[in-house]
């Protein structure tokens, strides 16, 4: 116990707080039990030490941080340590990375039952399954899922330009105004860019080729790791998944021909299907569907996009600028909304009811000039013409 309450010590003191995330505000803290999901790199385990460290402080005592990996837990279960914490009048327990230790959810229900009072707040994968963990905790557990930065919060962690953040019908209906207080404290265009290349993880240091090589580390670790524990796949398919990515990284936005992939993976089509559908929980790449509503479980997908431009730009040979933009566009969107392929009538749909065409700043309406409630999203633009608006304010949204 000793070890761990030094242990915190250390993680704690080290983190900073000269940019958190806004996100530290939106979550409920003090609910009894909190869990914070996301893909490996967006930041989930600094967002929790810089938590503890405003309101606890740096030593343990009411709160406890401990890495769900340590080498305590070879021989101490997490039920023990919270009995211990209790004893010693600990309040709050924070465990990272709970997914890397076996019956998580089993000992988290029954610390609950046994000290209700004690708060547990926990990160894990995006693929982990509290509604089908080994406990039912889905009931009991307030959920959070974090993504990496938007073009905002890029701004604002390596820019030190701090502007507000805007709903999407804000920037629809009032993209004049949004520009005007963009543009009077920065150039955007020029930034926007450098975002596409190295923005949406908070771990650059001005090595865009070390970057590369962590996302390529990153996705290494999701597939032979995370996607062999919590999807089923086994890791001689690996080698498999991450080829399939690499094709899909060379060839997006892929109009889907699962047998030309089966047939390119030497694997079965429910297969293939099957790895599609994990590598999209697992936020390597987007399915989009013309209609989400009537989805079905191995159904075919009309398109396939890489998750984030900063993961295709680390994965790809090549670099298509209008690729980039729709794949923008689609992770910015999909955080807080509903996307859906356009099919003939914009590239995608929003929500149901809006449409949107993304392209450069010569980008026509003709694709969706009879179409209600519909916008170009146009690269290379600082203020919007009419119903034309810049490609950037997509990333304002959160």
């Amino acid at each position: 116990m000793e070890t761990l309450f030094k242990k915190h010590r250390i993680f704690i003191s080290q983190v900073s707080l000269g940019i958190v995330r806004e996100m530290i505000n939106t979550i409920s803290w003090e609910k009894p039990l909190v869990a914070i999901r996301g893909s490996r790199g967006v930041g989930k385990t600094t967002l929790m030490r810089q938590y503890i460290k405003q309101k606890y402080g740096v030593n343990a005592g009411d709160a406890l941080y401990c890495v769900m990996d340590s080498m305590y837990f070879t021989n101490h279960s997490l039920l023990d340590l919270a009995e211990r914490f209790n004893l010693m009048g600990g309040k709050h327990l924070f465990l990272d990375e709970v997914h890397k230790y076996p019956h998580w959810s089993k000992e988290i229900k029954e610390i609950n039952d046994l000290w209700p009072n004690m708060k547990i707040t926990f990160t894990g994968s995006s693929l982990l399954q509290i509604l089908n963990s080994d406990a039912d905790l889905s009931r009991r557990v307030l959920n959070y899922n974090m993504s990496g930065l938007s073009f905002r919060e890029f701004l604002q962690f390596y820019k030190g330009i701090k502007l507000p953040r805007y709903s999407l019908d804000e920037v629809l209906s009032n993209a004049d105004s949004i520009c005007d207080e963009v543009c009077k404290v920065c150039k955007p265009q020029p930034l926007f860019e450098e975002y596409l290349r190295v923005g949406f993880y908070p771990f650059y240091d001005e090595d865009e080729d070390e970057y590369y090589n962590r996302i390529e580390n990153v996705v290494s670790f999701i597939i032979d790791q995370e996607m062999t524990q919590f999807c089923g796949v086994e890791p001689a398919y690996t080698r498999k998944l991450k080829a399939l990515l690499m094709y899909l990284s060379d060839n997006v936005p892929y109009e889907v021909n699962i047998a030309k992939l089966a047939s390119y993976l030497e694997i079965n089509k429910n297969t293939v299907l099957s790895y599609l559908s994990s590598m999209n929980k697992a936020e390597l790449i987007h399915l989009l569907y013309a209609d989400n509503k009537s989805v079905t479980k191995l159904q075919k997908p009309d398109k396939i996009y890489i998750h984030n431009p900063n993961v295709l730009c680390a994965l790809s040979s090549q670099r298509r600028i209008g690729t980039l933009r729709e794949c923008f566009v689609l992770n910015q969107l999909s955080i807080e909304h509903t996307v859906e392929y356009g099919k003939d009538k914009g590239d995608f749909k929003i929500d149901g009811r809006i449409v949107v065409e993304v392209g450069g700043k010569d980008k026509s309406f003709d694709q969706i000039a009879d179409v209600p409630n519909s916008y170009v999203l146009a690269d290379q633009m600082e203020f919007p013409v009419g119903k034309k608006l810049p490609l950037w304010l997509m990333g304002f949204l959160y």
